[in-house]
């Protein structure tokens, strides 16, 4: 998606020629679809976060704003303490803000509430000023890259760390929040413990008002709930078009067609290279014919932008290098309806990892789409999501696809009720899919921009810089083309 953004802000540019290489035989990406039971289903991310702007946008100048939907319910459960539990109400991407919905959510054991109870607490920090000793201390400079878990368990304790925070804001890159930079992937946190006083208040003052939903979930997760209001009903955090993701990549790539771009799959670049440098020209090597251009948005994943650019800065290609990946599979689910022992009363449920990874269930979270997106209902049938993989845990990699399939079942048998075999299952597997955000991930992120900037006509875009989901995807292909317009 970052290189077809990238594509569309360049091809509105007069008297410029734009070409698409993709090495794979389809475009989009990871937002690709299959049918299940005679329809399409979603086999990616299967929904954008509606309040950053890039993704809605772009789907207002292709004319799919008028097909945007939400989700059907604004209901989400986790798998904690044996058994699910709502999410309460009041979270910020996956930190609780109110202790009253925490305590009666059961996800925290009695133990589990001692911190959040304490943290609430807290009196803000205040030092002596010219305006008199009891005047608030004012903000200091910004606090150093932490990670999530250490500010969320150190100030909330562990049992919001392992049953909130983990499952909802690891699930986001399927990764662990003890090595996750907080700068990156949740800057109002780190301001928020830099504050001092109470995270939970601080953190509340960054909520929408009315409460809108309050946490993004994984692109093949669940979406959270909202806090309740009395107020008029918050804006969707999530939204797509009807008929699935995969509309927004065929609308893209028909208006490309109409500019004249060129798109090419099944195409992979083996090489750049700048022959003579004064030239400004890049050659780019492929299986087929070579391609010439005066500039390049290299969209690719980090490992494969790093083999492509050591021979120009070997420096830039180390620090591309040392972005880590998750692997991450789905399967696809048609049950009929009988099958299952409880309602789907929410678009599905999160996991909580335990301390005991050898033993954490495989699947991390469930979605249960054809309540998510009810036109997906037919008539006595139910529609199934299960995520599985997580940094750190491949064990679905040494899985064939029926062995996979046979332990979510099982697995979703003991969590949900879900019985018999189904109707119809599809499983997609995403190898080194999740950018890992390390702490200081912002500066090395800095360092390669910067770096790439000094390479003629060269533009870094794509989920390992700036963000994993949609809309912080096109955002980066866009804001790549203008540099390079500029």
């Amino acid at each position: 998606m970052a290189g077809l953004a990238a594509a569309w802000e360049l091809s509105a540019e007069a008297d410029t020629r734009v070409i698409v290489l993709e090495s794979d035989d389809h475009l989009g990406g990871k937002l690709q679809s299959g049918i299940l039971g005679g329809q399409r289903v979603d086999l990616g991310p299967d929904a954008f976060v509606a309040r950053r702007p890039e993704a809605v946008d772009l789907c207002a100048e292709l004319g799919l704003a008028g097909d945007l939907v939400a989700p059907g319910t604004r209901q989400a459960f986790v798998w904690a303490r044996g058994r699910l539990r709502a999410l309460p109400a009041g979270l910020a991407l996956g930190v609780p803000t109110r202790f009253g919905p925490l305590w009666r959510s059961g996800i925290c054991g009695p133990a589990g509430l001692f911190a959040p109870a304490v943290d609430l607490l807290r009196p803000p920090y205040r030092s002596p000023s010219p305006t008199g000793p009891d005047s608030p201390r004012r903000p200091g400079p910004a606090r150093a890259d932490r990670s999530v878990g250490q500010i969320v368990g150190g100030r909330l304790g562990r049992g919001v760390a392992d049953g909130l925070a983990g499952p909802l804001i690891g699930g986001i890159h399927a990764g662990m929040i003890g090595e996750m930079s907080a700068a990156a992937v949740f800057p109002a946190l780190l301001e928020a413990d830099a504050a001092g006083g109470s995270l939970m208040r601080a953190l509340r003052a960054t909520l929408p008002a009315p409460s809108a939903p309050s946490a993004p979930s994984a692109p093949s997760a669940p979406s959270a709930p909202s806090a309740p209001t009395d107020g008029p009903a918050p804006a969707p955090v999530f939204l797509t078009p009807r008929g699935g993701l995969s509309r927004l990549v065929e609308a893209l790539v028909a208006a490309l067609g109409q500019r004249g771009v060129e798109l090419r799959t099944g195409t992979p670049v083996g090489s750049l290279a700048r022959p003579a440098v004064d030239d400004g020209c890049w050659v780019i090597g492929t299986d087929g014919a070579n391609v010439e251009a005066d500039a390049i948005v290299l969209a690719v994943p980090a490992p494969a932008a790093a083999g492509l650019l050591r021979p120009h800065d070997a420096g830039l290609a180390d620090t591309l290098s040392a972005v880590t990946y998750s692997s991450v599979a789905i399967v696809t689910l048609r049950y009929p309806e009988r099958a299952l022992a409880r309602p789907l009363d929410g678009s599905g449920f999160l996991v909580a990892r335990t301390r005991r990874p050898d033993t954490d269930p495989l699947v991390t979270a469930c979605t249960w789409m054809t309540t998510k997106w009810p036109e997906l209902k037919r008539p006595g049938e139910i529609l199934l999501r299960a995520s599985v993989g997580r940094q750190g845990d491949v064990r679905h990699r040494a899985l064939s696809d029926d062995e996979l399939t046979a332990r979510c079942r099982a697995e979703l048998g003991r969590m949900s009720g879900l019985e018999g075999p189904p109707l119809e299952s599809v499983v997609t597997r995403w190898s080194e899919a999740f950018p890992q955000y390390a702490v200081g991930h912002l500066g090395r992120v800095r360092d390669m921009e910067d770096a790439a900037a000094r390479l003629p006509g060269l533009a870094l875009a794509g989920a390992a810089l700036h963000g994993v989901g949609i809309p912080a995807c096109i955002g980066s292909g866009r804001r790549a083309a203008r540099a390079l317009l500029s």
